[in-house]
């Protein structure tokens, strides 16, 4: 079925590459690996294993991305009286008919052997006093089948033995403090590297290449594009915009997962410093806010309104771990409702030995800003988190550019549909890397000459980073409607006419977040319906209209193209 036509908003012109100096070093490898989280530092150790030389680039240090601040676990069938079918029924539900059958069905099956081989590197999760490991539940999850380490610590131990892994290996090669800017191609239009800038190598501000036989895209998602996010700020979708540059298709981007508890702030914690500040230029970063792992409310915590209600017990069976959708939205709905900007958690009756024990962070995170969650309610609203939808892969990571590759929270496999199930996402991550790396092995791609040519295309000014993200904010974050995404659209198109930025680290982000900025909202606008985390205030149900995805590529002359296929 196809859905009625949208007429599309006026939306910016975009790049098809970023403006930069000519290179003026190279390197060659033979997989080039973009980022250093749970996916890329997988994908290495998995593509070691087939013979293979890596690199893996990373923007600023290799333990920096999304993975270490990962706190609930990691979700896999381990309890005997769970079952596959069982998981991936919760994955369905919580992705609202749009989950590719097949792409859940090898994550919920493959998913426990990979976490075994995690085991196997060193990976310390928490376990009971017989060694059975401890399990647990989150949103969405009809049974215990969280794995987690330290308490609610669960990502900075995965990320600590994948680091050590890698680091015993000197067959990769790990590049920091480096920006990747465009996908290199040879005559055939096969992926043969990545043009790239590295801070304090080559000329001030110069551009260099790693020339590779595949590129993987494991850059992680994009929630710096809104004003609050739980997103550290390497977190500019960089993958998602390389991606359309290079002619790759993006799908369900209109699908972006606002936890429902971060830790509201009211101006005690700054933002994250920019690392590219020059002539006095200030940049302007959105602060990480602290994430409250849904698995407190796993243990038995709630949520409640500003008259002391448990709000979420009339709105969904599973009450405080109804999907992370349905939570985010009830919470928004109850702020409106009561003219305040955070609704509360409450885990006083967990206890002190729960809340120390099982949820440091949670507890350590509360108290330095002056809040106890052993006596005090905790001030929480929701925050952008995780992008379900991203570059458009197949069950073996490949995107739809030859040798182009993409994994993790970059890539859309089709697992999440229009909404994450909880601890579904290192799962994903686990899996595909695997799949890629096996690809890889079978394929055996021969290496190109790559075109290294950098001088096209131009790069935004950094004055449009703080505008565009409160402009995403208002009209294209948990609530959303189409004045509010014309609104937004007409603001990005303002903000794509001053192209006027010097070539650098700052204006490549800004450049990077007007695009993917600029997917997201074209697609937003085109969904009329509310589905997962897409929830339209003019269009409050779910329609079998659009009951498929939709998929997004840059044309030649800069515009979005948008083709819709149905599930």
């Amino acid at each position: 079925m196809t859905p009625p036509p949208v007429p599309p908003p006026r939306l910016p012109r975009l790049p098809r590459r970023l403006r930069a100096e000519a290179p003026s070093w190279t390197e060659t490898t033979d997989v080039c690996v973009i980022g250093s989280g749970v996916a890329g530092l997988t994908l290495a150790l998995n593509l070691r294993q087939a013979g293979f030389h890596v690199t893996v680039v990373t923007k600023v240090r290799i333990d920096d991305g999304s993975t270490r601040w990962a706190q609930g676990g990691v979700a896999a069938v381990l309890d005997p009286l769970d079952t596959p079918e069982a998981h991936a029924r919760d994955t369905r539900i919580a992705g609202v008919g749009l989950c590719d059958p097949a792409a859940v069905e090898v994550t919920v099956t493959e998913g426990p052997e990979r976490i075994a081989e995690l085991v196997h590197l060193g990976a310390r999760f928490d376990r009971h006093a017989d060694g059975s490991l401890q399990l647990t539940r989150e949103g969405g999850h009809r049974a215990r089948r969280i794995v987690h380490a330290g308490g609610d610590a669960t990502g900075a131990e995965i990320q600590r033995a994948l680091h050590q892994a890698v680091l015993r290996d000197p067959w990769i090669r790990i590049i920091e403090h480096a920006m990747v800017l465009d996908l290199l191609t040879d005559a055939a239009g096969r992926t043969a590297g990545v043009s790239l800038h590295v801070l304090g190598e080559g000329v001030e501000h110069g551009v260099g290449g790693v020339e590779a036989r595949a590129v993987v895209l494991a850059t992680g998602g994009m929630g710096q594009i809104f004003q609050s996010t739980t997103n550290p700020s390497v977190s500019i979708g960089d993958g998602v915009a390389l991606a359309l540059r290079a002619g790759a298709a993006v799908t369900d981007l209109e699908f972006v997962q606002f936890h429902p508890t971060a830790l509201f702030l009211t101006g005690e914690a700054a933002p994250e410093p920019a690392p590219d500040r020059d002539e006095g230029e200030e940049v302007a970063r959105s602060a990480r806010q602290p994430l409250i792992t849904e698995a407190i409310r796993g243990e038995g915590a709630y949520l409640r309104d500003h008259s002391g209600e448990r709000f979420m017990t009339d709105v969904h069976e599973l009450a405080e771990l109804a999907p992370r959708d349905v939570v985010a939205k009830a919470a928004t709905a109850r702020m409106r409702q009561q003219g305040r900007p955070h609704v509360w958690l409450d885990a006083r009756h967990l206890g002190r030995t729960m809340l120390e024990e099982r949820f440091p962070t949670v507890t350590g995170s509360c108290r330095a800003l002056g809040i106890d969650p052993v006596t005090d309610l905790v001030p929480v609203a929701p925050a952008a988190h995780y992008a379900s939808g991203g570059v458009r892969t197949d069950l073996r990571g490949r995107t739809t550019v030859p040798g182009l590759y993409a994994a993790g929270e970059a890539a859309c496999t089709g697992l999440h549909g229009a909404n994450r199930l909880a601890s579904n996402s290192l799962l994903e991550a686990l899996v595909f890397t695997r799949r890629i790396a096996d690809d890889l092995a079978e394929e055996k791609p021969e290496p190109g000459a790559p075109e290294l040519s950098g001088t096209e295309g131009w790069v935004s000014s950094t004055t449009s980073r703080a505008p565009l993200q409160e402009a995403m904010t208002a009209g294209a974050g948990v609530l959303r409607s189409e004045s509010s995404l014309e609104a937004t659209a007409e603001a990005l198109t303002a903000l794509g006419e001053n192209v006027s930025g010097r070539p650098r680290p700052a204006t490549w982000e800004a450049t990077n977040l007007l695009t993917v900025a600029t997917a997201l909202t074209a697609a937003a606008h085109r969904r009329r319906e509310t589905r997962g985390s897409h929830w339209r205030e003019d269009h409050p149900e779910a329609s079998d209209d659009w009951l498929g995805h939709l998929h997004l590529s840059l044309g030649p002359d800069g515009r979005l193209d948008t083709t819709w296929e149905s599930a």
